[in-house]
């Protein structure tokens, strides 16, 4: 990708945000423990201030495994972006929508700074800060759109998209890393898959804000490359003006020109001093090509509907991006 390095590229794998070094030692540093009393006892302090703590200016909603990491970190790094509270967390997102809806409004301000810390910044810069989180998640996820609606109806939203082939190889291999799945080969994941999801309540997930399916969030290969049937309801509660659909792989190809229009859509002063390499993208070995040639026919349809939905051919039929 445009903008690594061979040393940035060695990194290992970056879950959240990837704190500067002197944080990053102090957070090494302190014992588990202490760092869940900590953590608990920043987050009563920030429900407690919640009312000084405005909710976020933008949410990258996913897709998973098409470059939201790489994009909030490089976000972070923008002088004009302020990172969520406690910075030490390193955290990208406090998964209100998805995960943690029934905490309340208190709860989800408590993880953004204040207004005095924003002024701050902006007396800095000589600018306007912005803050926002990111969760792939949120796109998949069937009760979260009209919870975005109803909680920050300004937000602007971000949505990178990535072929849904090479999408689905790389999220089961980022599973198996994260240790959440045990089927050792891609091929069984994906034979599993319609047994799994079919023990999700879909109308407990819309409705019940405490309810979980392990199998929806980690398991759903198959189903989180169909994107249009989850982009729509976006579409249609998102102003045009408020929203800004990339492409995965234009970004892994010219990310400083994708960062670019990510800037002024949030309208935040362009910068080039922004050091950019991507985050959690392993080689692995190629994709078995009867596996490749079943996912392409697969979601062949599916990403026509897609096509139509947003008015644009995004070119996955006829060979790009590259097999990765």
């Amino acid at each position: 990708m445009g903008g690594s390095t061979t040393g940035e590229a060695a990194k290992g794998p970056v879950r959240g945000i990837e704190l500067p070094d002197g944080i990053s030692r102090v957070r090494d540093r302190l014992p588990s423990p202490v760092r869940h009393v900590a953590a608990a006892a920043a987050r009563r302090y920030g429900s407690a201030t919640a009312g000084q703590r405005p909710v976020p200016d933008f949410l990258i909603i996913g897709a998973k495994k098409a470059g939201t990491s790489s994009l909030m970190n490089w976000l972070l790094r923008h002088p004009a972006v302020l990172s969520m509270f406690p910075r030490i967390q390193a955290t990208k997102s406090p998964h209100f929508f998805d995960l943690n809806f029934w905490r309340g409004r208190a709860w989800y301000a408590s993880h953004f700074p204040t207004r005095r810390a924003r002024r701050r910044r902006e007396g800095q810069i000589g600018a306007l800060s912005v803050v926002g989180e990111a969760s792939p998640y949120y796109m998949f996820h069937p009760a979260a759109c009209a919870r975005v609606a109803a909680t920050v109806p300004d937000a602007r939203v971000i949505v990178l998209l990535r072929d849904p082939v090479s999408r689905a190889y790389s999220n089961f291999w980022d599973r198996k890393e994260f240790g959440s799945e045990d089927l050792p080969t891609f091929e069984q994941a994906l034979a599993a898959e319609r047994d799994r999801l079919a023990t999700v309540d879909a109308e407990r997930l819309r409705d019940d804000p405490r309810y979980y399916s392990f199998h929806h969030d980690h398991h759903s290969y198959l189903a989180r490359g169909r994107y249009a049937e989850h982009l729509e309801p976006w579409l249609a509660a998102v102003a045009p003006e408020r929203r800004l659909v990339l492409q995965a792989e234009h970004l892994f190809a010219d990310p400083a020109g994708v960062f670019g229009s990510v800037q002024r859509f949030l309208g935040i002063p362009e910068t080039a001093q922004v050091p950019m390499r991507q985050y959690n993208e392993r080689r692995r070995a190629p994709m078995d090509p009867s596996t490749r040639g079943f996912l392409a026919d697969y979601y062949r349809p599916h990403n026509q509907t897609l096509y139509r939905l947003l008015d644009r051919d995004l070119g996955w039929e006829r060979g790009y991006p590259p097999a990765r």
